[in-house]
């Protein structure tokens, strides 16, 4: 059954009467990026926002002071999650437009709230911190936060609209060389160079490119190069970020880094300590939930691609939630297409913009809109937890 016409006016006019607090919200986040697990003033601003409209707020799940969630509707019967994203990144702030994704959330939570008792069903605000880098929504399914939900969803903001686009599984990798230091003039023969290693690692895993599958992307910096010029370094270090379509892949190239890294060691003669930190999942976006999300979309004017497959994918632990609950992870525009993507300067600038404002709305009214029409259709639910169960 279709979402009843009053029930998505009524939406709309709720995130259009919320719009200054929702964009004061936003402005303030891009005004004062904070990283992840530091989170401290998002938090605050993004639950004093929810509780000033006489909804509780729990905070600290997960062992994480950051995340927060609050409740509205009937429990017992059918629940959506709709997720916040608001960390930011080093040097460069908002560059991914985690201002714009939390307040198109609490934007898309309010509106449902108001109607929630119409269909009946929970509609759920989950507060996710540190999505670069830090799995906050995977701290957050460990501890249950999502059992018993029927679906999730959340926005991302991007340079195109788009429904439904890949995200890769990830792990991060990091390599620690020790070697023999020696005076880098007087005494070179003696010397045992970690840095060496560490410069080789990179090459050999260039060298191994040919052989990894589509998708695939091995990227990293080198975190420690030595101390002086004229010693041979006896410590070097190095992380990179590994990524792959699914996780047979992952493990398959991670091990081929791995591999790489040992072989550098062993060609200086120096030992490399290995340590792997989880990473992310790839994203299994349910196509049923998204179309719902699309038609949405559309009738506030905007029409989103499908998906394409002329723009590249990065990591999200949104990736993870998809694998316990039905989710959808849609990507809408707010600076002109191949403008800028996201961890860029322009971007950044980007999450600022009015284009970027109206985007969060046009979000929030159709993330309310598809949260409500699924809390008030068994049918719907069964379709997009049959698609789900067939992944």
């Amino acid at each position: 059954m279709a979402l009843p016409q009053e029930l998505g006016a009524a939406i709309d006019d709720a995130v259009t009467a919320d719009a200054h607090d929702l964009l004061t919200l936003s402005a303030n986040l891009h005004a004062n990026p904070e990283l992840r697990f530091e989170e401290v003033k998002a938090a605050a601003w993004i639950s004093e926002l929810v509780a000033s409209r006489g909804i509780s707020v729990e905070r600290g799940l997960g062992g994480m002071p950051t995340s927060l969630r609050a409740r509205a509707g009937t429990a017992g019967g059918p629940r959506v999650a709709i997720l916040a994203e608001y960390d930011a990144l080093p040097e460069i702030g908002h560059a991914c437009g985690h201002n714009l994704i939390a307040a198109g959330a609490v934007g898309a939570f309010l509106a449902a709230a108001r109607v929630a008792d119409r269909t009946g069903g929970e509609v759920v605000l989950l507060g996710t911190p540190a999505e670069e880098g830090g799995g906050g929504k995977i701290k957050l399914i460990d501890v249950g936060a999502f059992d018993g939900l029927d679906a999730a969803m959340m926005f991302h903001p991007f340079d195109r609209d788009v429904l439904a686009h890949a995200a890769l599984a990830s792990l991060w990798l990091m390599f620690e060389f020790t070697g023999v230091p020696s005076h880098a003039a007087a005494a070179p023969h003696i010397g045992a160079s970690a840095l060496t290693a560490c410069m080789d690692t990179f090459r050999l895993v260039d060298g191994q490119r040919v052989h990894f599958q589509d998708g695939v992307r091995v990227h990293g910096y080198i975190t420690n190069g030595g101390q002086a010029v004229n010693i041979f370094p006896e410590r070097a270090a190095c992380e990179l970020s590994v990524r792959a379509r699914d996780a047979r892949e992952l493990a398959r190239v991670q091990a081929i880094v791995e591999r790489c890294a040992r072989g550098a060691a062993m060609a200086s003669g120096v030992e490399v300590r290995v340590t792997a930190r989880q990473g992310y999942k790839d994203m299994h976006n349910n196509m049923t939930m998204a179309r719902i999300f699309g038609a949405h979309l559309a009738a506030g004017g905007r029409t989103a691609r499908e998906t394409d497959a002329r723009v590249g994918a990065g990591s999200t632990d949104m990736g993870d939630v998809s694998h316990v609950v039905p989710s959808i992870h849609p990507y809408l525009a707010i600076i002109g297409e191949g403008e800028a993507l996201c961890h860029e300067h322009r971007f950044a600038a980007a999450a600022a913009t009015d284009q970027g404002a109206q985007t969060a709305l046009a979000a929030a009214k159709a993330m309310a809109r598809t949260a409500i029409e699924l809390l008030g259709s068994q049918a719907l639910r069964d379709a997009i937890r049959a698609e789900w169960a067939g992944r």
